[in-house]
């Protein structure tokens, strides 16, 4: 405790010794005068400038740190807000993105339903995903399901998504998983019918070749709305529209078959291929088959098709022509009158014209021609197809039909 006390002592001696009374000299104009300054009013004065320093250095610190707290927050409020105009720029570009979405599913949709319409003739809007077990094309195209009930679909969705991306998502997936049905009812149908047209003896591959050959345009890349980005409808969607080509190509080329009897005879009096020419006896092509009957005797039309001539050719004698689509045309020759014209749509076993002796021929009978492509066909195999083939026309006969009612 001395040594403290001791201590405290000597500091205050030295603040006293800096701390004395002074006397100062001011001579003016001859006089003296003396101005004395005491100790204690140094004192004085040294604190009050101790306590303006010690305020001033308060003020200015106060003043720093709130310089510093203002650019905290400062550079708080521009964080934030740059990271407001972040999100909302992903916002916008989440928005985009649904909304290109929503687009292309829309354009998918009515892609499906005009196939729908063109190949089936059902009406936009009434389509829907198979039931399971559901066969051929009649199970893949139905009527549509009310927007009320939910959306199904086996695909799996990311649950991540946002739940506008997860409905969008679904309906894509579901959109996909009826086109992969659909694809699938389309091929079995063409498959069916590439059979049902190898047994009638034509070629569906070169059917479908010469179908295909028909085709042209300018190149215009089918976009998507969003930033020019290629389309991708899907695989199934890219394999569909090829499938439902050649479906319409085969199942046509079978409606178009002539493969009713064109006459109600029994009795054929020449085939097709060599013959002797009943006139001079000189081997000869017969074009045709010979229907031997009464004069007057109902000539049908061996198919549905549209008459696209009437009146005389040259060793036919009376004529009339009905084109059947897909390149067949059948010819009735040596008539005795018509009952069609040119430009009527006649249906498969409607009346067109009477049996007759005109031209060149030695009696009242029919001679039917089968022509693809201008080219003669022998047309009993069309008449004497088989009945899984007659099946399976019949099925294509009344989707065609379908369509065609839907059409009008």
């Amino acid at each position: 405790m001395s040594s403290q006390t001791t201590g405290l002592r000597q500091w205050r001696q030295r603040l006293s010794a800096l701390f004395q009374d002074h006397e100062i000299f001011i001579r003016t104009h001859g006089q003296v005068r003396f101005l004395r300054i005491s100790a204690r009013l140094q004192k004085r004065a040294a604190m009050l400038l101790g306590a303006v320093l010690i305020l001033w250095a308060g003020v200015t610190l106060a003043f720093l740190v709130n310089q510093m707290l203002t650019a905290d927050e400062r550079a708080e409020v521009a964080q934030k807000q740059a990271a407001a105009a972040a999100a909302e720029q992903r916002i916008a570009r989440y928005r985009n993105r649904v909304g290109e979405m929503a687009a292309d599913l829309d354009e998918r949709q009515a892609q499906l339903e005009e196939w729908s319409k063109v190949h089936f003739g059902v009406e936009p809007g009434a389509i829907q995903a198979p039931e399971d077990g559901a066969d051929g094309a009649d199970g893949a195209v139905k009527d549509a399901e009310t927007t009320s009930q939910p959306v199904k679909t086996s695909a799996v969705i990311d649950p991540k998504l946002p739940p506008e991306a997860q409905i969008l998502a679904k309906l894509a997936a579901r959109q996909e998983d009826f086109a992969t049905r659909l694809l699938s009812a389309v091929e079995e149908r063409a498959d069916k019918a590439e059979v049902a047209v190898a047994k009638l003896g034509l070629n569906p591959t070169e059917l479908v070749r010469n179908a295909s050959a028909g085709r042209g345009g300018p190149f215009i890349p089918y976009r998507g709305k969003g930033k020019g980005k290629a389309k991708a409808f899907g695989p199934s969607f890219a394999a569909l529209e090829g499938a439902l080509f050649r479906m319409e190509v085969l199942e046509r080329t079978l409606v178009a078959v002539p493969s009713g009897n064109p006459a109600d005879v029994l009795m054929m009096s020449s085939g097709f291929g060599h013959r002797r020419d009943p006139f001079t006896g000189a081997s000869a092509m017969h074009s045709g088959l010979d229907f031997r009957g009464p004069i007057g005797t109902p000539i049908l039309s061996a198919a549905p098709g549209r008459v696209s001539f009437v009146g005389r050719k040259s060793g036919y004698g009376n004529v009339v022509e009905v084109d059947h689509g897909q390149g067949i045309m059948t010819r009735y020759a040596h008539l005795s009158a018509f009952t069609a014209q040119v430009g009527e749509q006649v249906r498969a076993g409607q009346q067109i014209a009477k049996m007759g002796s005109t031209g060149r021929s030695t009696g009242s009978h029919l001679h039917f021609e089968v022509r693809l492509n201008g080219v003669a066909v022998n047309p009993r195999r069309f008449l004497e197809a088989k009945a899984d083939v007659l099946k399976v026309k019949a099925d294509a006969r009344q989707r065609v039909g379908s369509v065609a009612r839907g059409a009008s």
